[in-house]
C-alpha cells in the first residue's frame, strides 16, 4: 500500500474518532475523571455519606491522589466487575446487598456501558462503589452491626479492621479478587452455616415449607399412629434440607412407628438439642414445626455472631455455647472433647465474654451471693429448720466469714423481709453445690466453670438452671486439658481425695470464650439448631430487621 494514502487513512480516522466524542461529550467524560474534580466533588454533600463514610472515602482518595479505580479510561482493565460481583454475593453471607446499593450500582454501570453518563454521574458510580466495597469489607470482616449495641449481653471486642488500608493495599497490590475472597470467617462453623443457608434460601425460593405436623399424644418407637404418615414426609424434607444419612428413609405410607423412622427421629433430637430417646412428645413436634423461615434468620444471626468473634481464638481453648448448652475443647483448630452444661436460668442468663482460665480449686467452699441466698436459699430454711446445718451451710454476721459463725436455730429466718442480712458459706464435701473442683478465670461477672453433685440434670433438654454460672458434666476431662496431660498427675488426685481446699495454677494460662450461637457446627460437621433459651436472637435480629 503506498505510504500516503495509508498517512491519509490514519488521519480519517483520528478525526472520526475525535468528531464522535465531541458529538457525545457524556461519553468522553465518563471515561475520563480528573483528579482535581473528583476532589472537589467528595467535599460536597452529594452522596448523603455519614460523617465516617466521608472521612473514609476522603483518606482512601488522598492516598490515591484523587486518581480514580473503578471508571477509567480503559473499561476492560477495570475492576468494577470484580466489585459488584463480590457484593452481589452478599446473601450468601447471611448480609443484604441493598445496604451496598447494588442495584443502584448496576444500573449506573449498565448506563455507561449503553450510552455513556454525565460527568456527574460518572462521579457518582466512582465513588458510590467504593463507599459500597469500604462498608462490604467492613461487614464481612467485624460484622455488620455493633456486637454489644445488637445483643446487650455480648462482650467480647469485635475484631478491629480498617477498610481503607485493606481496599487500598488489595488495589495496590493487584490482588482485588483474592483478597475479597479471603474476607469472611474461613473456619468450618462459618463456611458449614454459609453452605447450609444457601441450601434454605433455594428451598424458600421454591416456596417450599414444613408439612406441619398437629399435636398428638406422645408417640412411642413400635406404635401405630395415623401422624406417622405425616412425619415421614417432614423427615424427607429434612433430608432434602440438610442431607443427614439417617433421614433417607424408605418411601412408605405405613402408620407404624418403626425402627427406621425411630433412627431418623433421634437424629432429628440431636440436630434440635433434645433427648435422643425416639419419642415423639410435644418438643420434637415443636421442633419438627419450627418454620423455614426463623431457622434462616437463626443462621444469618448465627453467621453475625461468628464474625464478631476473633478469628484466632488461640492454639488450644475452651469455647461454651450457652445456647447449646455445649463446651468444646479445640487444640490447633481440631475438636478435641465436647461435653453436656447447665447454664443460667432466664433471669440469670450467662453473659457472652472471653478470658482466660489461670487456677482451679479443688474442694471449693461456696460463698453464696447475697441475692442467691435471699431467693433461693432462704425460702428452703424457712420451711425446713435443719436445711443449712444438713447442706453444710455455715452463717456469718453481715458480710464477715472471718468472724465466728452463729448457729441458724438462733435466728428468726421467717422475720427476714428485705435484704439478707448474713453471710452464707458452704463447706466443701458432697453435698457442695460447686462439686469438687472449680475453673477459676477472672471476670466482672463473677462467672465461673465447676464440678456439680446433681448429675442428673444433664439429662434435660433445656438445662437452664445454674445461676449464671456454668455446670460441667466432665469436668476432669477439663482439668487434664487444662494441665496440658493425658492423664491427671497423681498430686492432683491426691489433693482432690483429701477434702481440703486448694489452689492449683495453669502452666498457661488458657482462653476460654462463652458465646450464644443457636446454629452451629459439631465435630461431625453437622448443622445444629438450638432453642432461643434467652431470647437473645429475637432481639438481635429485630435490632437488624433481618
Amino acid at each position: 500500500m503506498p505510504r500516503y494514502p495509508l498517512k491519509a487513512l490514519l488521519l480519517a480516522l483520528q478525526l472520526t474518532y475525535c468528531s464522535f466524542f465531541l458529538a457525545n461529550p457524556s461519553i468522553s467524560h465518563a471515561l475520563i475523571i480528573e483528579a482535581k474534580e473528583l476532589e472537589q466533588q467528595l467535599t460536597k454533600p452529594l452522596f448523603a455519606l455519614t460523617k465516617a463514610e466521608s472521612a473514609d472515602l476522603q483518606r482512601f482518595y488522598a492516598a490515591r491522589n484523587y486518581q480514580p479505580v473503578w471508571v477509567t479510561p480503559e473499561p476492560e482493565s477495570s475492576p468494577l466487575e470484580i466489585a459488584l460481583s463480590f457484593i452481589a454475593g452478599a446473601e450468601s453471607e447471611g448480609l443484604d446487598s441493598r445496604d451496598y446499593q447494588l442495584q443502584q450500582l448496576q444500573q449506573l454501570q449498565q448506563l455507561q456501558q449503553q450510552a455513556g453518563l454525565s460527568l456527574p454521574a460518572t462521579i457518582e458510580l466512582e465513588v458510590r462503589s467504593t463507599r459500597a466495597l469500604l462498608i462490604f469489607a467492613r461487614d464481612l470482616s467485624r460484622g455488620r452491626f455493633s456486637a454489644n449495641a445488637t445483643d446487650r449481653d455480648w462482650h467480647i471486642p469485635q475484631p478491629e479492621f480498617d477498610a481503607v488500608t485493606f481496599l487500598l493495599e488489595a488495589i495496590n497490590t493487584n490482588r482485588l479478587q483474592q483478597s475479597l475472597n479471603d474476607l469472611p470467617p474461613k473456619k468450618p462453623s462459618y463456611q458449614l452455616l454459609k453452605q447450609t443457608l444457601a441450601r434454605y434460601h433455594k428451598l424458600a425460593s421454591n416456596h417450599a415449607g414444613w408439612i406441619n405436623i398437629p399435636d398428638t399424644p406422645s408417640i412411642r418407637p413400635g406404635t401405630t399412629n395415623a401422624i406417622i404418615r405425616l412425619i415421614r414426609q417432614r423427615i424427607a424434607q429434612a433430608y432434602a434440607a440438610d442431607g443427614n444419612a439417617e433421614y433417607n428413609i424408605a418411601p412408605t405410607e405405613s402408620e407404624h412407628y418403626d425402627d427406621e423412622l425411630v433412627t431418623a427421629i433421634q437424629a432429628f433430637q440431636a440436630q434440635h438439642g433434645l433427648n435422643t430417646d425416639g419419642v415423639i412428645g410435644k418438643n420434637t413436634i415443636r421442633a419438627l414445626n419450627i418454620p423455614l423461615a426463623w431457622k434462616i434468620r437463626q443462621l444469618r444471626i448465627s453467621m453475625e455472631r461468628l464474625r464478631w468473634l476473633p478469628r484466632n481464638l488461640g492454639e488450644r481453648y475452651v469455647l461454651v455455647n450457652t445456647a447449646g448448652f455445649r463446651l468444646t475443647v479445640a487444640e490447633k483448630n481440631k475438636h478435641v472433647f465436647d461435653m453436656r452444661i447447665i447454664v443460667g436460668r432466664d433471669y440469670r442468663s450467662t453473659p457472652t465474654f472471653n478470658g482466660n482460665i489461670s487456677h482451679m480449686i479443688l474442694n471449693p467452699y461456696w460463698n453464696v451471693p447475697a441475692s442467691i441466698a435471699l431467693k433461693d436459699l432462704l425460702p428452703k430454711q424457712q420451711s425446713d429448720a435443719t436445711y443449712f446445718t444438713s447442706a453444710g451451710f455455715k452463717v456469718y454476721p453481715g458480710n464477715n466469714h472471718s468472724a465466728e459463725a452463729i448457729d441458724p436455730e438462733t435466728i428468726n429466718w421467717h422475720g427476714i423481709r428485705k435484704g439478707f442480712p448474713y453471710f452464707l458459706r458452704q463447706d466443701p464435701g458432697k453435698n457442695n453445690a460447686l462439686g469438687r473442683i472449680k475453673f477459676m478465670f477472672p471476670n466482672s461477672f463473677d462467672i465461673y466453670l465447676h464440678d456439680t453433685p446433681s448429675k442428673s440434670l444433664f439429662q434435660r433438654d433445656i438445662r437452664t438452671f445454674s445461676s449464671g454460672c456454668i455446670r460441667l458434666e466432665k469436668p476432669l476431662e477439663l482439668t487434664a486439658f487444662a494441665l496440658d496431660k493425658q492423664d491427671l498427675p497423681d498430686k492432683f488426685l491426691a489433693d482432690m481425695e483429701s477434702g481440703q481446699t486448694t489452689t492449683m495454677h495453669l502452666p498457661k494460662p488458657l482462653p476460654i470464650y462463652l458465646v450464644y450461637i443457636t446454629a452451629w457446627i459439631d465435630e461431625q460437621e453437622k448443622v445444629h439448631f438450638s432453642p432461643d433459651i434467652y431470647n437473645r436472637d429475637m432481639r438481635a435480629l429485630q435490632y437488624a430487621g433481618w
